[in-house]
């Protein structure tokens, strides 16, 4: 088989990013390892991550090009004032319910931080790698393999599964009234898109395909979403059509068999069995060897569900929250592709499913149906 392309970032992506929210929005997870947390200086001597050559870059590249910087800063401006001013938090650079995610290191008792940890590095190499105390100074060992890193303490977001449940925390999983009552911009997580926006300061293996890592990440997405319907968090008015469109996009993929036979009823029971069959699909689906030919089966299946749209049973808002998952799934699943076995004339209809699904009040099924049966014809 030969290596995947690297996957591009389309245009059309970009209204779907817009709604991940602002650029300080960014994942924090991985601050739970006994130890001090140690900050970016760690990591950044030229040595270490600190150097010159494509190899030794990351500092580099996370310093200079990476929005994750600037993470505390966004809890320094007007907005993110006017928004603690409406939810009664105080100064949001001190708050934990906007420093969770932007600024992770003001809720480690300063105890725990090591001299060179400071609160505003923002999102720094603690929060996705680990606090690095128990591993920092062994990881670079040459006898050592990468599950010996993971077996010390270091995060393994080299794995998709575990890559996608660190980012989750925070590009999805935020207080409900930080939306409702602070205007938060809603959050849509979705794993490749998001990890083809970043700037690399690290290599995929030749093997990697952005399909599969659309799909981790989306069933990570849903299991957070029936955690989240299950706990009584967020509005059930918004969420469930979301969770509703999302179950149906990957029950669609067929790839595993519980998830696909898993309900969706809309209450406690149904909240809990797509939790644990997500949950088992996105594990599934990370091991899985991933092919071409699976990303070409996934796209036929999810174009041929255009008659789904003419099911007047089913309510336009739904309809939308389908729509609005499905032409971003099909968008990472083309883009994964090598650029040779794109379909040509899949780009006008989708440029089409785009702009149709960009306003769920003014959804026309119909049309949408209309589109994606002319997208399936140019597959």
């Amino acid at each position: 088989m030969s290596a995947p392309s690297k996957p591009e970032i389309s245009p059309r992506l970009i209204f779907f990013l817009a709604l991940l929210g602002p650029p300080g929005a960014l994942a924090a997870g991985g601050l739970e390892s006994p130890g001090l947390v140690s900050g970016p200086a760690s990591c950044s001597t030229s040595g270490c991550h600190g150097g010159a050559s494509e190899s030794s870059r990351q500092f580099a590249v996370w310093s200079q090009r990476d929005v994750h910087t600037r993470a505390y800063a966004t809890l320094t401006n007007a907005r993110s004032a006017r928004m603690a001013e409406a939810l009664q938090l105080g100064r949001p650079a001190e708050n934990s319910t906007c420093t969770a995610c932007h600024a992770p290191l003001q809720t480690v008792a300063p105890a725990l931080r090591a001299a060179d940890a400071h609160v505003e590095d923002g999102v720094a190499c603690a929060s996705c790698h680990g606090t690095g105390d128990s591993w920092l100074r062994s990881h670079t060992r040459p006898d050592w393999t990468h599950a010996d890193r993971v077996a010390a303490g270091m995060s393994d977001v080299r794995h998709l599964y575990g890559r996608a449940n660190s980012c989750v925390a925070c590009h999805q999983n935020i207080d409900p009234r930080l939306v409702t009552v602070g205007k938060h911009p809603a959050l849509i997580f979705e794993l490749d898109g998001q990890s083809v926006a970043e700037p690399k300061h690290w290599r995929e293996p030749a093997t990697a395909h952005g399909a599969q890592a659309w799909f981790v990440g989306q069933a990570v997405a849903l299991r957070e979403m029936s955690s989240a319907l299950a706990h009584d968090r967020g509005e059930p008015g918004q969420a469930l059509p979301r969770w509703a469109g999302l179950h149906w996009v990957l029950q669609h993929c067929a790839l595993d068999e519980n998830f696909s036979a898993a309900a969706a009823a809309p209450d406690a029971a149904g909240f809990a069995a797509v939790l644990a069959a997500s949950d088992s699909a996105a594990r599934r689906a990370a091991d899985l060897a991933w092919s071409h030919d699976l990303t070409k089966t996934l796209l036929k299946k999810l174009a041929a569900t255009h008659a789904a749209f003419l099911d007047s049973s089913i309510g336009r808002l739904e309809h939308a929250r389908r729509a609005e998952r499905l032409v971003l799934a099909l968008d990472r699943l083309l883009a994964s592709l090598p650029a040779a076995a794109r379909p040509a004339g899949a780009q006008a209809p989708l440029d089409s499913l785009f702009s149709l699904a960009q306003s769920a009040p003014d959804f026309a099924p119909a049309d949408f149906a209309r589109e994606l049966a002319a997208f399936e014809r140019a597959l």
